[in-house]
């Protein structure tokens, strides 16, 4: 167990988060979710994982929120910004959080076999980088691993 302080804010980002994973869940998506919101609060992007659907294999939440961020606030560079996930980034949705210079990292269930930030990596806190980012884990941390793991017990039925 983690000793973070979440806020009401954080609560209510990381649901938002949930709900776009249990959306990729019922499209047959690995059921990750992300909300990419403003150092004002707002919400720039709710995405959720879309390799499939797209045939993108860079289609993860991350990377469609950045991407979505970016062209809302018309600079790659997303100075301020906070990202809620659902699951722990990867290699490169975290190295593309470092590009886009996010200040906040905040997920929910950490991935011990690709995740990038504490479990198999430390990319972004990686003092050998030009930018570091704060992160945050365990907000909703059950639901988030539940949703997962009845996700890839389905899969293993066929």
């Amino acid at each position: 167990m983690n000793s973070f302080y979440f806020t009401k804010d954080d609560f209510e980002f990381m649901a938002k988060a949930l709900y776009q994973a249990q959306l990729a869940f019922e499209e047959d998506e690995v059921p990750v979710g992300a909300v990419l919101v403003s150092s004002e609060g707002e919400i720039l992007a709710e995405t959720r994982n879309l390799i499939l659907k797209l045939c993108d294999p860079t289609a993860h939440a991350e990377i469609l929120a950045i991407r979505e961020g970016a062209k809302k606030c018309g600079n790659y560079r997303l100075i301020g910004c906070k990202l809620y996930v659902t699951l722990e980034p990867c290699p490169m949705c975290t190295y593309a959080t470092v590009l886009a210079r996010l200040d906040e990292i905040v997920f929910a269930t950490p991935d011990p076999k690709t995740g990038a930030c504490k479990s198999l990596y430390q990319i972004a806190s990686d003092l050998r980088l030009n930018h570091q980012i704060k992160i945050r884990w365990g907000l909703y941390e059950e639901e988030a691993s539940l949703l997962l793991k009845k996700f890839f017990q389905e899969r293993r039925k066929f």
